[in-house]
């Protein structure tokens, strides 16, 4: 290919701090605080210096807000791709009955669309959320792809941490049991393939994770890793795309919006990681990772990615097999939602 580079994709998932107070079981979620006016002017800036062209994962409750309008409107006016990321933001959206998901997924839809002006052709699931309902429903509303499954060993690990650092019930335990997924996910294809439902096809593109070693990649974590030793963080993260390269993997990376805000932006959020470090250091470093996957990759918005996979003939057919099942007996809307 006259040595082109390899595609690669690049998606925000959209989670506004109400959002993170409501899986982390904080009090005053309902009103939906939100910093959506300071992240997205501030993320499309930065992605525009960059020539970045992503996907922005919006949640339905959001975009129901008169108040974030103008910011999710602006994503789409620069010419972002916008993504589906449930309407309630429940990551507990696997124990739902499919009426319910088809009911979720319709509902945020709506909304985005309404919000945007774009209609949603892929989906990401909150936590990671993700049932062989959810597929069949994504399936039947003519989804380009998904983008939920998360290949890592590591799910238990990051799940134990956020419940120390919580302050949730037993009940509130019990929803999120399988935040973060379980060890067996780590078995689960890095490369992108098709779940095979009763209707057809659904293109799987899953969140990367670091080849061979099932390491997450986030930028999240990168982030994280520099407050101990930015050397390292970075010497991780070319490691990761010399490993991606050598597997021929095309990484599909994932942003968080606290990648861009700072402890100067918010101190509600500081149990989440690297939430101790000012905006200004996190972009710098942003910046960084972002300049080295560009180097390596031709970086492009999930939408593109999935289009030229969709016609390939080899990519693996897969059978969605999921241990969690819907639990009709558990309440999850939460009061206070539109």
């Amino acid at each position: 290919m006259n040595g082109a580079k390899a595609k690669a994709s690049l998606s925000l998932d959209l989670d506004n701090k109400w959002s993170y107070m409501k899986t982390h079981g904080d009090s005053g979620w309902e009103s939906f605080p939100s910093y959506l006016d300071v992240l997205v002017p501030r993320a499309l800036r930065f992605l525009e210096e960059r020539n970045l062209r992503i996907t922005f994962f919006i949640v339905g409750q959001d975009a129901a807000l008169d108040k974030n309008r103008d910011a999710l409107r602006a994503i789409s006016s620069a010419g972002h791709e916008v993504g589906n990321h449930s309407f309630s933001h429940e990551p507990w959206l696997h124990l739902y009955s499919e009426p319910e998901i088809a009911g979720e997924i319709a509902r945020a839809e709506e909304q985005i669309e309404q919000a945007t002006g774009q209609r949603p052709r892929g989906f990401r699931g909150p936590g990671f959320s993700c049932s062989h309902a959810t597929l069949r429903v994504l399936q039947q509303r003519g989804y380009l792809y998904d983008a939920s499954t998360f290949p890592t060993f590591l799910g238990p690990l990051a799940r134990a941490y956020y419940f120390m650092v919580s302050s949730l019930s037993q009940e509130e335990l019990q929803r999120r049991k399988a935040l973060f997924g379980a060890f067996r996910d780590g078995f689960r294809p890095v490369k992108p393939y098709f779940w095979r439902l009763e209707s057809g096809r659904l293109l799987e593109i899953p969140v990367t994770t670091m080849p061979a070693f099932k390491l997450p990649i986030h930028a999240s974590y990168i982030l994280y890793a520099s407050t101990f030793s930015r050397h390292l963080a970075l010497a991780y993260w070319r490691a990761t795309l010399g490993l991606c390269r050598l597997a021929d993997v095309q990484p599909s990376l994932l942003l968080h919006p606290l990648d861009f805000l700072g402890s100067d932006d918010t101190a509600d959020l500081s149990f989440f990681p690297a939430m101790g470090m000012p905006s200004g250091k996190k972009l710098e470093l942003l910046s960084e990772i972002l300049r080295l996957f560009q180097a390596h990759f031709d970086v492009v918005a999930m939408e593109e990615f999935a289009e030229g996979l969709w016609p390939l003939s080899d990519l693996p057919v897969v059978e969605p097999e999921f241990r969690v099942q819907a639990e009709s007996n558990i309440h999850h809307h939460s009061e206070g939602a539109l």
